[in-house]
This record gives C-alpha cells, sequence and structure tokens, in this order.
C-alpha cells in the first residue's frame, strides 16, 4: 500500500469512529458531513494542463465539497468530493464505481483536478 494514501482502515484513530447512522460524519468537518447521497456526475471530464510540481492547497480548497475529478502520478483517476484541505493532503470521499468511500491524499500525489 502507498503510504501517501489515508484509509479507514490503516489509520482508524485519524479519522475517528464512523457507524452507519451516527451523528457526526466525518471528524472535523463542518455540520459533521457525510458522503454524498448521490453519485457523481456520469462522465470522465477530459485532463486539463498539468503541473509539474504538488498541487497547491490553495487551488484545490475552490472545489470542498463539490464534485472533484483528480488525476494522480500513479496513472489513476477518480471522482472525489473533498471536505478538508491541509497543508499537504485532502481529506473527503472517493467514488470507487458504486458508492463513496473515505479517502484521503497527499497533494503532492495529484497531477491535476477539476470540479464541477
Amino acid at each position: 500500500m502507498d503510504v501517501n494514501y489515508i484509509d479507514s482502515y490503516s489509520y482508524p484513530r485519524l479519522l475517528g469512529p464512523q457507524f452507519p447512522g451516527s451523528p457526526g460524519g466525518f471528524p472535523g468537518s463542518p455540520g459533521g458531513q457525510q458522503a454524498p447521497t448521490s453519485p457523481p456526475p456520469a462522465f470522465i471530464p477530459q485532463q486539463q494542463t498539468a503541473t509539474p510540481f504538488a498541487v497547491d492547497p490553495g487551488a484545490i480548497s475552490l472545489c470542498l465539497f463539490r464534485n472533484t475529478y483528480i488525476w494522480l502520478r500513479n496513472g489513476s483517476s477518480f471522482w472525489y468530493f473533498p471536505i478538508f484541505v491541509g497543508p499537504r493532503s485532502v481529506a473527503g470521499f472517493r467514488w470507487n464505481g458504486r458508492f463513496w468511500t473515505i479517502f484521503g491524499i497527499d497533494t503532492r500525489q495529484i497531477v491535476s483536478f477539476t470540479c464541477f
């Protein structure tokens, strides 16, 4: 497993307890943000110009609480719903094709992104 990724199984103390139906949602998020209730758009957007260095947290913070498509340095890409941006990481929910899962990523691994 790549150490740049954070998930609730590897780092349960970072994400806190998550129980179905429990109030609070994702710890530290405004209003206890829960995963989105609908799937992301059905299309894959065209990738824009890639950045040579790490993604600026200020830039990706404009995508908070919005459907965001992310391209990573390792070639993978996916729909994401960011709810927290730190100095070098983003936390939120990743669409796995069927449902949203808690997911965090180091901003240095993001090549580009676009939000809707």
